[in-house]
């Protein structure tokens, strides 16, 4: 992506030293997604609007520390982060403000947004099955058939750490109460493959090795494989099989993509035209042809290798609900042993 040109400022959180100038014309954006291709989401709204992006990169967790830190002082227009655990993290820290915008009303779908408007989605991923074709005849259908026997020392997942996971078993608090999240935690972990290693495309990559007949991973790590080369999956693509898990029912889990204002916005408008270009037509094809994520605009085109996964259901369950239950899920995770 370096054909765009960007004005940015692309540096950790931690070794930050210089705050971005206080300017009109300019948005202040800290950033924890790590994504190249989004740099044609920034280029693309600083030619439509003339508006500079300074970008501050970092890890969300680091991100939201500065952010507390500089408190009233923070440069911060916009936290833009990955997955409804984070989002909530940095509301809970107070270092967000609820916005009105029509835009963003009538575009992002209720249950993708916050409940006070703090933070609102603009892309998604469903957290899924991926399975070895030659090996399960048949793979499970719901969130709840992981935990079934008969998949034992079958299941690669991430550990409990992980925000993805952390938010799938929230999902399920939420849905099906603590008592059944409870059992199917105790369940998955009684069906591993192998301890919690890795990332999603790990997990993938157990399935082909042979180590794992069941992996759970995000689509977007998938539908990249497709797209282009990745190591240990792309040669294997036709080997591995794919199921959405509760289609007869509330439907897969997403997690979610998204940002919100910062509490001391110095440029406030800016930053609500920010968010308000994320829903656009443009970003939201972006979204999904730069980076294989499903947009959070319904009626969005979809890039052809997140096409290839094929129509399903979403789980509609309000993911500001959802982020409410993060703590009982790490407590649940401690409680059986999830590594």
């Amino acid at each position: 992506m370096a054909a765009f040109a960007l004005r940015a400022v692309l540096i950790s959180a931690t070794a930050l030293t210089a705050a971005p100038a206080f300017a009109d014309g300019e948005l202040n954006l800290y950033s924890s997604r790590h994504y190249d291709t989004d740099e044609r989401l920034y280029t693309d709204f600083e030619d439509q609007t003339g508006i500079t992006i300074n970008r501050i990169e970092g890890k969300a967790d680091e991100l939201i520390a500065r952010m507390e830190a500089e408190g009233a002082n923070s440069p911060a227009d916009i936290l833009l982060t990955v997955d409804t655990s984070r989002l909530e993290r940095a509301k809970n820290a107070d270092i967000l403000q609820s916005i009105d915008s029509d835009v963003l009303e009538a575009k992002i779908p209720a249950n993708l947004q916050d409940s006070d408007n703090e933070w609102f989605g603009f892309s998604q991923r469903g957290r899924i099955f991926f399975y070895d074709k030659a090996t399960v005849e048949n793979p499970p259908q719901t969130y709840a058939d992981l935990a079934d026997p008969k998949y034992k020392g079958l299941v690669c997942i991430r550990s409990s750490t992980n925000t993805y996971n952390q938010t799938l078993l929230a999902s399920i608090i939420e849905n099906d109460g603590p008592e059944a999240a409870t059992s199917w935690a105790t369940g998955v972990v009684a069906n591993m493959a192998r301890d919690p290693q890795g990332g999603d495309t790990d997990q993938i990559r157990g399935v082909v090795s042979g180590e794992c007949g069941i992996a759970i991973s995000n689509t977007y790590y998938f539908a990249r494989a497709i797209r282009r080369d990745v190591k240990g999956v792309s040669d294997s693509i036709d080997k591995i099989g794919w199921v959405f898990p509760n289609q007869d029912g509330r439907g897969a889990h997403m997690n979610l993509s998204g940002a919100g204002v910062a509490k001391h916005a110095p440029n406030k408008d800016n930053a609500v035209k920010f968010m308000e270009y994320l829903a656009s037509d443009q970003a939201q094809v972006y979204f999904s042809a730069g980076n294989d994520e499903y947009p959070a605009v319904k009626g969005t085109d979809l890039a052809p290798s997140v096409a290839k996964l094929d129509d399903f259901k979403a789980d509609a369950v309000d993911l500001s609900k959802v982020a409410k239950q993060i703590p009982a899920a790490q407590k649940i995770f401690a409680k059986v042993g999830w590594e």
